[in-house]
């Protein structure tokens, strides 16, 4: 399951670092930083997708494990009903409101025509940007972690083709980045819609009934599913809003410059949760099966091993981020350009984020796939929003522009911190 899932989300954090460097070298720093402006709405959408996927794959999990395969391919229709309704919604929103959501997200009237020529080319790939979120988990569950491999490769590889093309041989600058992604969006939704309906074993698209019954049934179970998977959304979210925080806290430290070296920080920050995730997501079908066969000691082993890999993982993206920050910040950004030396003076700062994050997303991906849903979504609020925007805020006073980057080591260190003693204490008392 891992090394699938691993190379999947090494594609898409590839794909990241070539859509920053492209509009980087392309466009400019400014378009960095407009980027910067919308992509919090996007991870909201990630959050989404994610969310409804992984309620659906843990529910969906349990009910294989109990052998009831209408049940799962139920959870799986309603997740994606739900999915569409909610991604229709925040399309509209978006579209009539666009100045609006912008000023919202930390816009600045210099990044207002850069972040809304993104934003509006962007909307088009949302919905089946849900799709893929979601079906990546499904299609795991569904026993073809290579085929969820694929998917994210295909879109990863013709996302970068297409940011160069339209970037730079089309000069059609950050709506060329944007409708680069759409479009890659739309093929990996594609895919996963083809996958259910022609390549599945056990998970396809079931006819649900239209009586009120049975929409009593489908509110029940989508409600429980996001609960499940609200800890997910909530991670996405975090991101989102340490995006919005940290960008209104760059710019009234530093200016625009101090947005486009935190944007670097951003697009690499999804290589670190990229990595840390395929840890939790390759777990979670073995856990979540197991603790529904009620096989105890199969789940703790593969948290166990879930666990020391996270922590393999987390020690070498903060080396690299260490030992490499001038190199990566040259990636995004002329050294010649103010945000350059800002940039490769944070990153190793930020990189120390990178062990705790990972340890952190291992286990509430555990709690999340045992049910235990309030736990999961505990610790990610601790460290996605209670202890990092006070970070935020705080740090900076007391230690000037290098606590602009600490402030999420600092919050994950925390999270961990509280997170080992409260396990601890259940094993040791064999609660957990």
């Amino acid at each position: 399951m891992f090394f699938p899932t691993l190379i999947g989300m090494a594609f898409n954090s590839a794909l990241n670092i070539c859509d920053g460097m492209f509009v980087g070298h392309g466009v400019g720093s400014n378009a960095l930083a407009a980027i910067n402006i919308v992509a919090p709405l996007f991870l909201v959408c990630a959050g989404l997708g994610l969310m409804f996927g992984i309620g659906a794959s843990v529910i969906g999990g349990i009910r294989l494990a109990e052998k009831n395969i209408k049940a799962a391919r139920i959870i799986m229709t309603q997740a994606y009903i739900a999915g569409a309704v909610i991604f229709g919604i925040v399309i509209l929103v978006s579209l009539f409101f666009t100045r609006p959501v912008l000023y919202m997200l930390g816009c600045s009237p210099a990044l207002e025509e850069l972040a809304s020529d993104y934003l509006l080319w962007l909307l088009p790939g949302l919905v089946f940007f849900y799709l893929q979120c979601a079906g990546m988990m499904l299609i795991r569950l569904d026993g073809s972690p290579r085929y969820a491999m694929s998917v994210q490769i295909v879109a990863a590889v013709l996302n970068i083709f297409l940011d160069w093309y339209m970037v730079f041989p089309l000069q059609m600058g950050i709506k060329g980045a944007s409708m680069a992604t759409s479009i890659s969006c739309m093929v990996a939704g594609t895919m996963v819609v083809v996958y259910f309906l022609f390549f599945s074993d056990k998970l396809k698209f079931y006819r649900l009934r239209l009586t009120l019954k049975s929409l009593r049934l489908s509110m029940r179970n989508i409600g429980y599913m996001a609960e499940i998977g609200l800890a997910t959304f909530i991670a996405e979210l975090a991101i989102g809003v340490m995006m919005v925080t940290g960008n209104y806290m760059f710019l009234s430290y530093l200016g625009e410059a101090g947005v486009a070296a935190f944007s670097v920080g951003c697009y690499l920050f999804p290589l670190i949760f990229s990595v840390s995730n395929a840890v939790a997501q390759s777990s979670q079908p073995i856990i979540s099966f197991n603790y529904g066969a009620g096989q105890p000691l199969r789940v703790r082993q593969a948290l166990d091993i879930a666990l020391l890999t996270a922590g393999v993982c987390g020690v070498v993206i903060s080396v690299a981020m260490w030992m490499g920050s001038g190199i990566l910040a040259r990636v995004f950004i002329d050294s010649a350009d103010v945000a350059y030396n800002i940039t490769a003076a944070g990153l190793p700062l930020l990189g120390l984020c990178a062990l705790p994050f990972a340890i952190n997303i291992t286990f509430i991906g555990y709690y999340q796939s045992c049910e235990q849903s309030v736990r999961s979504i505990s610790y990610m609020l601790l460290r996605g929003i209670i202890f990092m925007v006070p970070g935020f805020i705080v740090l900076p006073r007391l230690l000037g522009v290098s606590g602009l980057w600490l402030a999420i080591p600092l919050s994950e260190l925390l999270t961990l911190a509280i997170i080992a003693l409260a396990y601890l204490w259940r094993r040791k008392f064999r609660l957990s």
